[in-house]
């Protein structure tokens, strides 16, 4: 690891390419696929890198690559980026707003859109690829840029692994991801421990009885049931968990019936619950099957129901070793505009990597909104109100801010472990 006023110099010392850089992130932003349908951004992401002098491994896990670049003794680090988009239609009214409608496997015509920054992640993590080509001198070790596809549903590094990622690429001895993220664009956003919550999604089967509208008597009405279930849920944080603490138990969606006058046979309920605490996990999770499974009797139903856990999502939580070292660096490439992180409700499949490696790793987020609309909406206490947040049809970061910290956030991560002592020379 090499000092980080080095670090910061020899980010200083060449300039990517920024009109290439600009073309990429309009180009990727302009056609973004859905999760795991990314077959077009994969093989513009191979074209990319058949530029570099890097070993490219792919696919992995469908759409995913590992591009290598190898650079002589050192430690082996890498850092990750997403890039599949949402079914979301955009509103941005910018010039290369995505315009582009899929049909979904139920049949549905979306549109679909880069409405959580993926674009940015990716054009950084490329723009870091010709960095670290090009300055070879600087730096000793090896890089692996990880391109992952699938984030939006959980599944993307999972399909890394199970198609054997572990044993095709080298062993990273830390690994990296970032996120943009509301806040003053530009401003780079850390802190050690937990940063996105744990979660997973509940799908939840209630028995019951058909019967006619008319005869209710002759029914067992899980409708009833459900709707006794939801009640209690609401109590589970309020009075289960230590105010201190944190839970979050949504009843995301409810169905039952499909008519006007019959009594459905059974309803159904999928639950989306996070957490920054395995216990509290735990003892949430305990208690909502107590809950389903009591009203379920006290229902009268001779039927158990039914219980099934899916969308996985593990708790993101920064290595303190790691997260100390880089934040070092950040510092001193960044000043004023390195700054503490808030912890965030919202989850990330990011974890499985470093996880399958055993590795320690450090994931944080880039601000992306244009700081005088933010100083605005903070002023004015109106963030929620006035600040397009990830995932809606009007989220878009501001380009220049964003794209330089996150590209330089990367490096600065990067070369904390792999920067040779030697002064940087000026360009």
């Amino acid at each position: 690891m090499s000092d980080t006023s080095n670090i910061a110099s020899i980010i200083e010392s060449y300039e990517i390419d920024p009109a290439w850089q600009r073309r990429l992130y309009e180009l990727l932003h302009a056609n973004p696929e859905l999760s795991l349908q990314e077959e077009e951004t994969h093989q513009r992401l191979l074209l990319e890198l058949s530029f570099l002098d890097c070993e490219v491994i792919a696919p992995i896990g469908k759409y995913g690559i590992c591009a290598i670049f190898r650079n002589g003794e050192g430690s082996t680090v890498l850092h990750r980026a997403d890039f599949d988009g949402l079914p979301v239609t955009e509103q941005t009214g910018v010039p290369y707003a995505s315009h582009k409608r899929v049909t979904t496997k139920d049949g549905e015509v979306v549109g679909t859109m880069h409405a959580c920054g993926h674009d940015i992640h990716t054009a950084a993590l490329m723009g870091m690829c010709h960095f670290l080509d090009n300055t070879r001198d600087k730096w000793s070790g090896t890089f692996i840029a990880l391109f992952q596809p699938g984030e939006e549903i959980g599944a993307g590094a999972e399909a890394m692994v199970d198609d054997g990622l572990v044993d095709r690429i080298p062993f990273p001895e830390v690994c990296f991801g970032q996120h943009v993220m509301p806040g003053r664009a530009g401003q780079v956003m850390s802190k050690s421990g937990p940063q996105f919550a744990a979660c997973d999604s509940i799908r939840i089967r209630i028995p019951g009885r058909s019967a006619h509208g008319s005869m209710p008597h002759n029914s067992n009405d899980p409708t009833y049931t459900a709707a006794m279930i939801i009640s209690r849920m609401q109590a589970l944080v309020g009075r289960e968990v230590d105010p201190n603490d944190f839970a979050v138990v949504t009843v995301a969606s409810m169905h039952a019936g499909t008519t006007n006058n019959i009594i459905p046979g059974h309803a159904e309920l999928v639950l989306n619950c996070r957490f920054y605490s395995e216990r509290t996990k735990a003892r949430i999770y305990a208690s909502i099957e107590r809950v389903v499974h009591a009203e379920v009797l006290a229902s009268g139903s001779t039927e158990a129901p039914t219980i099934e856990y899916f969308a996985h999502g593990e708790l993101m939580s920064n290595d303190a070793v790691v997260y100390n070292k880089v934040r070092a660096t950040f510092n001193d490439v960044f000043g004023t505009d390195s700054v503490n992180a808030a912890r965030k409700t919202v989850s990330e499949d990011f974890p499985v990597l470093p996880q399958a490696f055993g590795v320690p790793y450090f994931f944080w987020l880039i601000g992306c909104t244009p700081r005088e609309q933010w100083d605005k909406a903070v002023a004015a206490d109106r963030v929620e109100q006035d600040v397009p947040v990830n995932h809606m049809s009007t989220f878009l970061p501001e380009y220049e801010p964003t794209i330089k910290a996150a590209t330089n956030a990367g490096l600065a991560a990067v070369l904390t472990y792999l920067a040779t002592d030697a002064p940087a020379k000026s360009r």
